[in-house]
């Protein structure tokens, strides 16, 4: 059972929709964000292990998902400790993202 509650802004499904599954072998975006929310659900929202995870202000971070043109990356922010909530609220190219 998941430790925590993993939520996508409707900004971030509207840009989760957009996004693409690949037909190849490699894993899609969509796969990786996926993994992403699962890691989430199971460690919270310190993921230290992600590739450029960082701290973007009080309670909110982000990672890269995918190196390349376009770099893909995310964002979330801890919503409530104590009731151990994560809201996703953006997920795309590196050049568009809230930061």
């Amino acid at each position: 059972m998941p430790n925590w509650t993993v939520t996508f802004s409707r900004e971030a499904k509207k840009q989760y929709k957009k996004l693409e599954r690949s037909g190849s072998k490699k894993p899609s975006i969509i796969d990786v964000i996926d993994l992403l929310a699962l890691d989430l659900q199971s460690f919270g929202p310190h993921l230290a292990a992600w590739p450029h995870y960082g701290l973007l202000g009080k309670d909110h971070f982000h990672c890269h998902l995918r190196k390349g043109n376009p770099t893909y990356v995310a964002c979330w922010k801890l919503v409530d400790k104590l009731s151990r909530q994560i809201e996703v609220y953006y997920v795309g190219s590196h050049e568009n993202a809230p930061y």
